[in-house]
């Protein structure tokens, strides 16, 4: 039998030409979206202040299970896709695990991540409806780094809020965006309403992804021809992530090979979602049963100790309200170095398929991602983003499992990034000043007091 590659990249011509819709084969729909004045669902209209047209159907489509990838996009995504498939063959030998691990490897762009894949798609559909200019928000930045390479390639003005402490832990992100054209402003600020209501009422704040969210959407909503985009959670996202899954399953198909385990990083559910997505249509359907693993931080445990709710996905609560595993929209996360991952909630998709038992989650502390980090780059030679050394660590703890039982399962992870930007991470790490954070019960119940009250539906 002919060893399998190191690494294995599908050709141009073998890149999926659609979209795949998880909604489509799910058995049960995720709870509709609601609109906060109406307590009613959203209509595609509802979404058109806010999104763009095209992307408002695809938020609200449950059931095209194909969509075509517009020839633009396509060509855009030969500039970095396909991404490669990659054997772990010295990770596997390194814990001496007779499990086969795989992992995809997104992080072969300027970005540094996964988030091109629908930054590219929404500034697509944002110049082709004509508009004006976009807003954004970005945690660890490489969502607003990826934004802002999409948005200079359609010559489209770009304004994006970052959570204040990535901003102060990352310098080098600014600089980067900037590179692209766009402006980056530190959140919460000075300069929208709901940024100095919150700085009012907390003016130490290190900020999260639901202050930056409230932001942008009042700039776009408050500026003539512009709209706001968002680069996890929304169904539209994980729709464009796909191609990570598609690719991986062709891939792994050509080496007769099929995952028994599949493991993401989740923050706000955008690559997990992504990788899944076919290999849960599979499970969905009946016709395989891998197993799927959740990590997220312990210090942002929306999966393993958030409510599935109706909530804000803003802490502003501008935004239409969407059923998910949530810790509330007022909950603001410790200032962790996984910054990509400090989201109050997790995309309905994923929330829904946790609730009904298609998958599992484990949440993990910095110190223990970052072991797992700094393992796997002196095996495999890539230095990887904290939010994807949260995959790392879920695999690595599988792995060594199938040494325990002498199971040889196929693991499948995704590398979602890489880490260059989070070298004052890894210097705490290694000099030792980095701490465990983990909410206590007390620290979580004043966000769950703040879910919203919705008459019939959550009282």
């Amino acid at each position: 039998m002919a060893k399998v590659p190191h690494r294995l990249y599908l050709t141009e011509e073998q890149m999926p030409k659609q979209w795949y819709n998880l909604r489509a084969d799910m058995k049960e729909q995720p709870d509709p979206i609601l609109n906060p004045a109406t307590f009613k669902p959203v209509t595609e209209e509802d979404l058109y202040p806010v999104f763009c047209e095209k992307l408002a159907h695809q938020e609200l489509d449950g059931e095209t299970r194909y969509i075509d990838i517009p020839e633009e996009i396509q060509d855009f995504y030969k500039m970095y896709r396909p991404s490669p498939l990659i054997r772990a063959y010295n990770l596997e030998k390194a814990l001496d695990t007779p499990a086969k691990i795989y992992y995809k490897f997104e992080g072969n762009n300027t970005s540094g991540s996964h988030k091109l894949n629908s930054a590219i798609a929404q500034a697509y559909y944002a110049k082709e409806q004509g508009l004006k200019g976009l807003t954004t928000e970005t945690g660890a930045g490489q969502w607003g780094t990826a934004l802002a390479e999409a948005c200079s390639y359609y010559h489209l003005p770009l304004t994006v809020y970052m959570v204040k402490c990535s901003y102060e832990q990352k310098p080098f992100r600014k600089s980067v965006i900037e590179t692209f054209d766009a402006s980056i402003i530190p959140s919460p600020s000075d300069t929208t309403n709901v940024g100095r209501a919150i700085l009012k009422e907390h003016p130490d704040t290190t900020g999260s992804l639901g202050c930056a969210i409230s932001e942008a959407v009042e700039k776009a909503v408050s500026t003539p021809g512009y709209k706001y985009v968002l680069g996890s959670v929304l169904n539209q996202v994980l729709l464009h992530q796909s191609i990570i899954g598609l690719e991986s399953k062709m891939a792994m198909e050509m080496l007769d090979e099929y995952p028994d385990v599949v493991i993401g990083c989740a923050g706000g559910g955008s690559n997990l979602g992504g990788l899944i997505a076919p290999f849960m249509q599979d499970k969905l359907l009946g016709k395989t049963n891998p197993r799927f693993i959740a990590v997220e931080p312990a210090s942002c445990p929306s999966l393993t100790r958030g409510r599935y709710a109706y909530d804000f996905c803003d802490t502003g609560r501008v935004t239409p309200m969407a059923r998910m595993y949530t810790l509330g929209c007022d909950f603001i996360p410790s200032a962790n170095h996984a910054g990509g991952l400090r989201y109050h909630g997790m995309s309905p998709i994923l929330s829904k398929l946790y609730h009904d038992g298609y998958m599992d989650a484990i949440s993990v502390e910095q110190t223990k991602v970052f072991e797992a980090a700094t393992f796997f780059a002196k095996q495999e030679t890539i230095l990887p983003a904290p939010e994807s050394a949260h995959a790392i660590y879920g695999a690595m703890e599988e792995a060594k499992k199938c040494k325990e039982t002498g199971e040889a399962k196929t693991i499948l992870f995704g590398l979602t990034g890489t880490g260059y930007f989070d070298m004052m991470a890894y210097s705490a790490y290694l000099n030792k000043s980095m701490n465990d954070y983990i909410p206590t019960d007390e620290e979580l119940e004043p966000g769950f007091a703040g879910l919203p009250k919705i008459p019939g539906i959550q009282e």
